[in-house]
């Protein structure tokens, strides 16, 4: 089972950046999906971006992409989204999480390890 620490979460401007950071932990990575969720009150569990580790291949949720990037750090073994043109609507508890596995899913459903999570309010 893999340990996953995120961190890096904040209060921020609508309009300015953030970049959030997952420590991943526990198992060879090469055969995994990393991906980014956000949960916010009153709301289900929502997809943002996922990476695969060994080819680096990425995947956006429409309501991030042109705005959010994800990237990893081999030597690190750290996933890092970088969250830019914030607006209030990506205000949330965010979500790192793995699975084994190729294909590119949102589907939290079929993510098998979590971290604990890293709160971000877009707020003037």
């Amino acid at each position: 089972q893999l340990q996953l620490v995120e961190s890096g979460g904040g209060l921020v401007q609508p309009g300015r950046s953030l970049r959030l950071s997952c420590v991943v932990s526990g198992d060879t990575l090469g055969a995994y999906m990393i991906a980014w969720f956000r949960q916010a009150p009153g709301k289900e569990r929502e997809g943002v971006s996922c990476i695969s580790w060994s080819a680096g291949n990425t995947y956006f949720a429409d309501s991030v992409q042109g705005r959010f990037t994800i990237s990893r750090d081999y030597a690190k073994n750290t996933v890092y989204l970088q969250m830019n043109s914030l607006k209030s609507e990506d205000s949330a508890v965010y979500y790192c999480a793995a699975r084994k596995g190729y294909f590119f899913t949102l589907d939290p459903r079929l993510y098998t390890d979590w971290g604990q999570g890293t709160q971000v309010t877009v707020s003037s």
